[in-house]
């Protein structure tokens, strides 16, 4: 009876963390580009993706052509940039409730 109970909490516990919401209900400053491009992430085409504490998430609620050419210069396709952002993450996507480039001009 008890290696039932053990394994049902250990199960439990893996389905909670699997399914780890990590909310930013303030805004946060986080590097954004294109998940394949910049980040290295597996993907079919070129994506906006953040990168928080050093992992990197697909973007939900906006998308890289909402922010420009990807491709030009400073394009997501070819530049790491710095991004003010709310939202969550949600099953590895970050679920973006604002997201806003910081301009920045030298």
């Amino acid at each position: 009876m008890k290696k039932i109970i053990f394994t049902l909490f250990l199960f439990i516990g893996i389905t909670a963390q699997a399914q780890t919401k990590k909310k930013f209900d303030k805004p946060t400053i986080v590097e954004a580009s294109c998940g394949e491009c910049q980040f290295g992430m597996k993907g079919k085409s070129c994506d906006l993706a953040l990168r928080i504490d050093g992992k990197s998430y697909f973007v939900d609620g906006t998308t890289i052509h909402d922010h420009g050419d990807a491709h030009s210069e400073k394009g997501f396709c070819n530049a790491v940039r710095k991004a003010s952002v709310t939202g969550e993450i949600v099953n590895d996507r970050f679920k973006a409730t604002s997201f806003t480039l910081i301009d920045d001009k030298k």
